[in-house]
Order: structure tokens, then C-alpha cells, then sequence
């Protein structure tokens, strides 16, 4: 059994994940299944057989995210440049599980990682080219993106989380100059166009590179919908390095320096939320939480 990162979490293993396959999906009932390591904080993988993957949420906040991606993984995949999950089986609540559940098409590379990546200026004009294909789609009826609202909503969490790090400085935080970016980029312009489509959480686990370190596929929409745009500019600070990497991110998503601050200050408060809650259960999130934090720290010096 893994750790559990949340208080509200349910107990999850490949024993149980068999039953809810033998139950739905007989059919694939015989075939192997073994848990993957993820950094994930939402849900569970397993790896269902060779061509195949089982996710499931952890706790009650995330069912929402499973018929969310039921409704519009196939309306958004032939829209966009890269591979998305293809959903294969809507698994429901039993009396051992109690969250709907989906199986998809296994999507072949890897994470990357910050400072191992083969080839970064061509990845993140990839991930560019990504961002823009999600600004470019026009379905109606769009949800609303996850944290894709007025970046002032985000200021109490965030400020709390900052309160936070503050009483461990075993992790050596620079807390004035995180609240020095923050104050900063709630002073520029808000955003005020009308919402577009964002995938709303480009974290490294959430992309998949091949061997040659470009990008294949692109998972987890459970926070996708209409916001700010300045939502999917995560990957400048939580994966790709300064310079001409980071630079033809930019160049290719042709942000403002008001839009440029805004999604620099979203990320950072990601880091800073996820870095006190998951220090000691998720070595993955909190390790991505302290480079966010450093990148950031180290582009506004």
C-alpha cells in the first residue's frame, strides 16, 4: 500500500484495482496489474495488462475530474498536435470503491525532468506550440478551468502557504522575496479578456517525451476549461531552464509582460501551497515545489 498523502484518501491497491476489472470489464479480468510510481496527487495508476491503464481518484474532490475527462478528451484530442488518454472503460462506484473510475490507452515516453532534458529549446517550442492549439479551440459550453479565474482569488491560499513555509526553515525559503513576486504581479494589470481553453496544470507528470526528448502526449485534464491564459505557462519555471529554452516558450506563446507576470506568480503559488502540504508524502511534487521556487527567485534577481 502506498503512502497516503491526504486525509481523506482512500486505500488503494492492485488486489482491489483486479476486483473493480473483474466486476466492469471481465473481458480483461486474466490480465496483469501493477501500480505505477507517480507523483501524482489526484489520482492512482495502474498499468492494466501491455496497451492499457487504470486511474482512479484518491479522494471524493477528484471523482469530479473522471466524467469531466469522459466528456471532452474525445471532443479536444483531434484538435490538438500531440497524443491525449484515449478513455476505453467507465468503471462506476462499487461497494469496495466508491468514485467512478475510467481505463485508457496506454500512452508510451516519460516524464521530464528539470535539468535532464535532451533537448530543451525544441521541447519548449513543442509545449508552445501545445498551449496555442488549447487557446485556439472554440468548443462551447467550456468548464471552468481549475484556479483559471482573477489571480487575486488565489491570495489568501497563498499567502497562508507562504505562513507556512515560513515555520520550516529547514527548507530555506527566501519567504519576503516570494511575497515580493506575489505583491508584484497582483499590482499588474489583471486579466480581463474573454476565457480560453487551458489544460490548467502542465506539471512534468503530466507530459510524456520521447527518447529524443520531444513532446508525445500530453495527460491529466481534470482541471481543463476556459480562464486565464496565463494558467498554461507553468512549464517556464517548473521544467524548462533560463535562457533560450525558457525564451522560445515565450516567443512561441506570445504573452504580454502582464501575462507573463501572472502565470510566473501562479506557479510560484502552486510551489509554495504544494511545498508545506507535501514535503513528507510526495517527494516528487515537493522536489518540483523548491526548483519552481529557485527558478522564480532566481528570474526576478
Amino acid at each position: 500500500m502506498a503512502r497516503m498523502m491526504h486525509p481523506d484518501e482512500h486505500p488503494l491497491d492492485a488486489a482491489l484495482v483486479r476486483r473493480l476489472i473483474a466486476g466492469r470489464f471481465p473481458e480483461w479480468a486474466s490480465l496483469d496489474v501493477t501500480r505505477l510510481p507517480s507523483g501524482g496527487t489526484v489520482n492512482a495508476m495502474f498499468r492494466l495488462g501491455g496497451r492499457m491503464v487504470v486511474r482512479l481518484p484518491l479522494t471524493p474532490g477528484g471523482a469530479g475530474d473522471v466524467t469531466l475527462e469522459r466528456t471532452w478528451l474525445p471532443r479536444l484530442a483531434p484538435l490538438l498536435p500531440v497524443a491525449l488518454p484515449e478513455v476505453l472503460g467507465a468503471g462506476e462506484p462499487t461497494p469496495d470503491y466508491p468514485y467512478p473510475w475510467s481505463v485508457y490507452g496506454w500512452l508510451d515516453g516519460t516524464n521530464p525532468e528539470p535539468g535532464a532534458l535532451t533537448d530543451p529549446v525544441g521541447l519548449a517550442g513543442d509545449l508552445a506550440a501545445f498551449v496555442t492549439a488549447m487557446r485556439a479551440v472554440t468548443l462551447p459550453d467550456a468548464p471552468g478551468a481549475h484556479r483559471g479565474g482573477p489571480l487575486a482569488v488565489q491570495d489568501p491560499g497563498t499567502r497562508e502557504a507562504i505562513d507556512a513555509l515560513r515555520k520550516l526553515p529547514a527548507e530555506g525559503v527566501d519567504c519576503d522575496a516570494v511575497t515580493a513576486v506575489w505583491d508584484r504581479a497582483l499590482a499588474a494589470p489583471a486579466w480581463d479578456g474573454a476565457p480560453g481553453w487551458l489544460h490548467a496544470d502542465l506539471m512534468p507528470g503530466n507530459l510524456l517525451v520521447s527518447s529524443g526528448g520531444r513532446l508525445g502526449a500530453v495527460i491529466d485534464f481534470g482541471c481543463t476549461g476556459a480562464g486565464d491564459p496565463a494558467c498554461d505557462l507553468f512549464p517556464a519555471w517548473n521544467l524548462l531552464p533560463a535562457g533560450a529554452a525558457r525564451d522560445a516558450f515565450r516567443a512561441g506563446v506570445g504573452v504580454d509582460d502582464a501575462t507573463w507576470l501572472r502565470g510566473r506568480a501562479r506557479t510560484l503559488s502552486q510551489a509554495v501551497v504544494a511545498l508545506p502540504y507535501y514535503r513528507t508524502t510526495n517527494p516528487a511534487m515537493a522536489g518540483n515545489a523548491r526548483h519552481v521556487i529557485r527558478e522564480v527567485l532566481a528570474e526576478e534577481r
